[in-house]
C-alpha cells in the first residue's frame, strides 16, 4: 500500500510509472460492497481525482438516482492505493462517491467517514480488525459446489494441518500478496468447515481495514481462479457444515496519544475480562440498537441460514443468535476475547458490506458512550442450551432470524436514519426487501422433493 497524501499528484503520478503501473482503477462499492469503477491511463489520475470519471447512477444498486438525473463522479483515495501483485500494471484505488461537488451521502465509505469524523471530534479513533473466513471450492460438471480437496472431508477439519497443506498453493498465494501489502498477517488456517480457511491480518482505522476486507474479496477469487477453483465468502454454501463470519474486532483509541481507550487489566475491571467502562458503554450501544444492526452485518437471504444454533449440522455452528454479550463465550453476538481491550460483533458475515455495517456499529457504540448504557453482567454460560425461561429473565433477545425480520427491525429503529438519513436507509431497505421477496417467490428443489408427490 503506497501512502501518497502528502505528495502533489503530479509526483505521485511519475513514481507510480516508474514502478511499472500503467492504469488505475478507481474502485467504490454499490449498497452490496460489490466493487464498481471505471479505468484510466496513470497519466490522467489528475483527472480522475479531479472528478473526470462519472456514472449513471441509475445503473447500479442502492444509489438512490432515477434515470432523469445528473451523474455521479467518483474520487480516488489517493493516501489508499494497492498495486495488483498479480498485474503490477494496475494500481487499485478505493473511490469516494461526490455528487455536484460534495460528498455523496448514499455512498457507503461516505457515511462511515461522517462517523469517523463524528468519533474524532468526541477524541476517539475508531479501529477496527475482520477476521476472513472463505471457502475454497470446486464446481462440478452439474453446477454443484463441493470443496476442492476431495480429501478434505473430515467430520470436524477445524485446524487440520493435512487439509491446509493440501490447500497450500493458494493458501500462499493469499498470504503472500496480504504480507507484501503491509497487511501484517500473524495467523491463517483450516477453518471449521470442509474447504474453509480464515486469514487474520492486524487492525487497521476502520476506514483502512474496510478497504482491505474489500481488496481481499478481489484478490482471494483471483488467485482461486488461477488454480482453477472458487473462492467464496457467502456466509453459508453448505447447510450442514459452518458458515463465514467476518467477525469485526472493534476498539477506540485516543485521537492524540493512540493508547486503547477499551484496555484495562481484569483486576481493574470489576467484571474481570479486561475491558474499561467506556468499553461497556460501547457494546451497550450496539446492543440496544443489535436487532437493527443485524440488518448490515447480516445482509443476505443466505446470511439468516448462518445464524442458527444447529440447524442441519451435527454439532453447535458457533454462529451467534442471541443479542448478548460475554467474555470469551462464543455464543453471544458480542464478546470480549480473552485479554480483553476489544469487543467482537460476531454476527457480521462474509457478505457484509464493511462500510455500511462499521458506520453503524460505530454510532451505535458512541451513543451507548453518550448515554453510559452499561449492557450489565456478561453471560458466561453456553446460551444455546438455556430455557427459553431462563433466556427471558435475563432479558436475552434473540437476533433476527430472517432476512425480512432483520430489514423490519432496521427500518422500524429511527437509529438508523439519524446515522445514514432517510435516502441511504430507504435504499437498502429497499434493495434487501426486493431480495426476500425474490427468495420467497421461487421455488426451491426441497419443496418440490417434500410436497410434489405428498398431496
Amino acid at each position: 500500500m503506497v501512502e501518497s497524501s502528502g505528495q502533489d499528484i503530479k509526483g505521485l503520478m511519475a513514481d507510480m510509472s516508474e514502478r511499472g503501473i500503467k492504469y488505475c482503477i478507481g474502485a467504490y462499492v454499490d449498497i452490496h460492497g460489490v466493487q464498481k469503477g471505471k479505468v484510466v491511463p496513470v497519466d490522467h489520475l489528475a483527472h480522475m481525482a479531479a472528478g473526470s470519471e462519472r456514472y449513471t447512477g441509475y445503473a447500479l444498486d442502492g444509489l438512490g438516482q432515477k434515470p432523469n438525473e445528473d451523474e455521479l463522479v467518483s474520487i480516488p483515495d489517493l493516501s489508499h492505493i494497492v498495486q495488483l501483485p498479480w498485474e503490477p500494471a494496475l494500481a487499485w484505488i478505493p473511490a469516494d462517491l461526490s455528487f455536484k461537488g460534495k460528498p455523496y451521502p448514499l455512498s457507503t465509505r461516505v457515511a462511515l467517514k461522517n462517523q469517523i469524523d463524528i468519533a474524532r471530534s468526541m477524541g476517539f479513533e475508531f479501529n477496527l480488525g475482520i477476521e476472513c473466513e472463505v471457502f475454497l471450492l470446486k464446481q462440478q460438471a452439474d453446477g454443484s459446489l463441493v470443496p476442492s480437496d476431495p480429501t478434505d472431508n473430515l467430520v470436524k477439519p477445524c485446524y487440520d494441518v493435512q487439509g491446509f497443506v493440501n490447500s497450500f498453493g493458494w493458501l500462499n498465494k493469499v498470504a503472500s500478496c496480504i504480507n507484501d501489502l503491509g497487511w501484517d498477517l500473524y495467523s491463517f488456517d483450516h477453518e471449521d468447515a470442509n474447504g474453509q480457511f480464515e486469514f487474520d491480518f492486524n487492525y487497521a482505522d476502520a476506514l483502512t481495514t474496510c478497504d482491505r476486507l474489500t481488496f481481499f474479496r478481489f484478490m482471494a477469487k483471483h488467485y482461486a481462479q488461477e488454480e482453477g477453483l472458487i473462492a467464496t465468502m457467502m456466509p453459508k454454501p453448505f447447510a450442514d457444515k459452518t458458515g463465514n463470519g467476518a467477525h469485526f474486532n472493534m476498539s477506540l483509541a485516543d485521537v492524540k496519544t493512540g493508547q486503547n481507550l477499551f484496555q484495562c487489566s481484569p483486576e481493574e475491571d470489576p467484571r474481570g475480562i479486561g475491558l474499561t467502562q467506556l468499553g461497556y458503554y460501547f457494546i451497550g450501544g450496539i446492543l440496544k440498537h443489535g436487532r437493527a444492526l443485524c440488518a448490515a452485518f447480516a445482509p443476505t437471504v443466505n446470511s439468516y441460514k448462518r445464524l442458527v444454533r444447529r440447524g442441519a449440522m451435527s454439532y453447535f455452528s458457533w454462529a451467534p443468535v442471541f443479542n448478548s454479550y460475554g467474555s470469551n463465550n462464543r455464543t453471544n453476538s458480542v464478546r470480549v476475547p480473552a485479554g480483553g481491550g476489544r469487543c467482537e460483533s460476531r454476527n457480521a458475515d462474509g457478505a457484509v458490506n464493511p462500510y455500511l455495517a462499521a458506520a453503524l456499529v460505530l454510532a451505535a457504540g458512541l451513543e451507548g458512550i453518550r448515554e453510559k448504557l452499561d449492557p450489565g453482567a456478561p453471560n458466561e454460560d453456553n446460551l444455546y442450551e438455556i430455557s427459553e425461561q431462563e433466556r427471558a429473565e435475563r432479558g436475552i433477545e434473540f437476533l433476527p432470524q430472517t432476512l425480512q425480520e432483520a430489514v423490519a427491525a432496521f427500518q422500524a429503529d429511527p437509529f438508523v436514519e439519524s446515522v445514514l438519513g432517510a435516502d441511504l436507509k430507504a435504499e437498502f431497505i429497499r434493495y434487501k426487501l426486493e431480495e426476500w421477496n425474490s427468495y420467497h417467490l421461487s421455488i426451491s428443489p426441497w419443496e418440490v422433493e417434500r410436497y410434489a408427490s405428498m398431496f
